[in-house]
């Protein structure tokens, strides 16, 4: 398979949406081999060293988020600059760079908002499963097009993506940490950094310790907060919790009872209860900040006379309120300083043959951030 001016390689292609579990029965993703084609103007080709499995990948395998099929799944991925296209001169081959899951074009009314709101035509290209610049550059063996997750399609060998698509890190950052860095750390991060910010006498309270959940506390931790407190239904994922740092955990129903009143509160969960749990435990003058994304018909309940009375403020943030060109450096230089260990986030590494099965772990709660390592020669490891 393959032309003079295209490479063959290997992804995990989703090809239904909404299949019933296990996975590792039903099988949604096939792992295949795929035609991609060169990168065009504003565009590079990347050598995959390492992606991370995220609940952002399984909602659409669950049809929480519906995408146009068949597409290459991954977003969280970082790799090795191969080929650039035409117009792409601030790289340079052999260069180690991060992905982002959202391109900024940077001059969109989005991208004029320094990561509040998210770029128009990013936001379009992905919900579309093209490039930003449009189109795709993967195919089939049969000539179909497949779409691209989130600009990236990071469950592969090798991806085309747009240059406004990757951040370049120093390759003293590890594969598996940088990849993390463009999707956990971003927005779990990002969700403390920027429209939290909190100051040194602040409690910090984390509710949903997924891998995400888990970059917030890492990231409030290397704030030296007052304290930073993780929340969970998962006994383990508390534990987990203790272990990176946590001056306390909870569950749920253990923060209420408790009475526990942080001035900043993370909701990383993705869930209608956790956000509720997030908004009820907030202090008085506090804020909550709200990463998850539940499905959209998921509604939450709240007493509006709290806002008011207590003067309390809710943000969404969506990627962590995040601009990647800023804010993946501050992050590779706090993990750089040890005070962000980021590589304690990867609760396993598992095969691209496995993804089926690592999307049941995944759905289970039973991971924080498994982790897919490619070789050099494009085996996974």
């Amino acid at each position: 398979m393959g032309t003079d001016s295209s490479r063959s390689i290997r992804g995990a292609v989703l090809q239904t949406i909404g299949a019933p579990r296990p996975y590792a029965r039903s099988r949604p993703v096939v792992v295949r081999d795929l035609e991609l084609q060169p990168p065009g103007p504003g565009e590079i080709l990347v050598r995959i060293e390492a992606a991370g499995l995220c609940h952002s990948d399984l909602s659409v395998v669950n049809g929480s988020r519906m995408r146009p099929l068949p597409m290459l799944l991954g977003h969280e991925a970082a790799g090795k600059v191969e080929e650039l296209g035409e117009g792409v001169e601030d790289l340079a081959v052999g260069q180690r760079v991060v992905m982002a899951f959202l391109p900024r074009c940077g001059e969109c009314a989005g991208c004029r908002t320094e990561g509040k709101m998210p770029c128009i035509p990013g936001s379009a290209a992905n919900n579309a499963g093209t490039l930003l610049g449009g189109g795709m550059r993967l195919r089939g063996a049969d000539g179909e097009e497949v779409r691209h997750h989130l600009g990236v399609s990071g469950f592969a060998t090798h991806a085309v993506v747009n240059r406004k698509s990757v951040v370049p890190v120093d390759d003293d950052i590890p594969p598996e940490v940088a990849a993390l860095l463009g999707c956990a750390v971003l927005t779990g991060g990002g969700a403390v950094l920027n429209p939290a910010r909190p100051g040194k006498d602040d409690d910090v309270a984390i509710v949903g310790l997924g891998g995400v959940g888990m970059a917030a506390l890492l990231t409030a931790l290397s704030l030296d907060v007052h304290s930073v407190i993780g929340i969970d239904a998962l006994p383990g994922k508390l534990a987990r919790a203790r272990e990176l740092g946590a001056d306390a955990v909870y569950t749920p129903q253990e923060a209420l009872d408790a009475g526990i009143r942080p001035a900043l509160v993370i909701e990383a969960a993705g869930h209608p209860r956790a956000f509720e749990t997030a908004v009820r435990i907030t202090a008085p003058g506090g804020t909550t900040v709200t990463v998850g994304l539940p499905a959209p018909d998921q509604t939450a309940e709240i007493a509006p006379l709290t806002l008011t009375a207590e003067a309390r403020t809710i943000v969404g943030s969506y990627l962590g309120s995040a601009v990647p060109a800023r804010d993946i450096p501050v992050y590779a230089q706090l993990w750089r300083e040890g005070r962000l260990p980021v590589e304690k986030l990867v609760s396993s590494t598992v095969a691209l043959e496995d993804i089926n099965a690592a999307m049941d772990t995944l759905a289970d709660g039973q991971a924080i951030r498994q982790v897919i390592r490619f070789d050099p020669d494009g085996a996974s490891v």
